[in-house]
């Protein structure tokens, strides 16, 4: 939210969501603060809604399945200001996103159980499967452990925040060592693993750096 902020001081205000990312359109520079929002809504409670934000001080400005993005004013009151509400913002966030995350973990579980007891081609199949479904789970389940742990600290459970803050640890070692079973070869392994961490680390920051240098090429034009 801090960098939609930088880009509206700049002249690029967001007006949507697009894959992996937003929309920005040019437009005369403004200080605008924005939040994002995790709720279903059914048809009657839509118009309702918006109007409570909108008395609040924050505009609607897109909204793509379950999540809402508004801004506002610096200084508006934060949409969420308590822990009671935080914690719900974090709840309806971890709804949106826990079965994807389950789903991607069930397959990536599958394809490695499909290498181990098949062979030749079938066996190939089963590790490149094993591999795409892996670089797309690790990220989608980090962004769920770190959600968890937004609505545990928001509830004030330090015990579980602590726990939390290891599941990526124990995560990461079960990765590691699924790798090592499934694949026989240890240099393959190791290739797999720096395939990974360039689908999972390297690869959005590319993708970050080309839309920066974008922005600000059209930002000349």
């Amino acid at each position: 939210m801090k960098q939609l902020r930088k880009l509206s001081n700049d002249g690029w205000h967001v007006s949507g969501f697009k894959f992996m990312g937003y929309t920005l359109k040019k437009g005369e520079s403004a200080d605008y603060i924005y939040s994002v929002d995790y709720r279903s809504l059914k048809d009657m409670e839509a118009e309702e809604y918006f109007e409570f934000f909108a008395s609040s001080g924050w505009t609607h400005i897109s909204s793509e399945g379950n999540i809402h993005l508004f801004r506002a004013s610096p200084g508006t009151k934060p949409i969420y200001s308590d822990r009671e509400t935080a914690a719900e913002k974090h709840a309806n966030s971890i709804k949106s996103m826990k079965w994807l995350v389950f789903s991607l973990v069930f397959l990536t579980v599958s394809a490695c159980l499909g290498a181990l007891v098949s062979t030749d081609t079938l066996q190939m199949v089963f590790n490149v499967l094993a591999v795409v479904f892996l670089i797309v789970a690790i990220p989608a389940a980090w962004t769920l452990i770190a959600t968890y742990s937004n609505k545990w600290t928001a509830e004030g459970r330090k015990g579980l925040v602590t726990l939390v803050k290891a599941l990526p640890i124990i995560f990461l070692l079960f990765v590691v060592l699924v790798i090592f079973q499934v694949f026989d070869s240890i240099s393959y392994s190791v290739s797999i693993l720096a395939a990974m961490l360039i689908g999972g680390i390297v690869a959005p920051m590319i993708i970050w750096v080309i839309m920066s240098l974008y922005i600000r090429v059209r930002g000349r034009i």
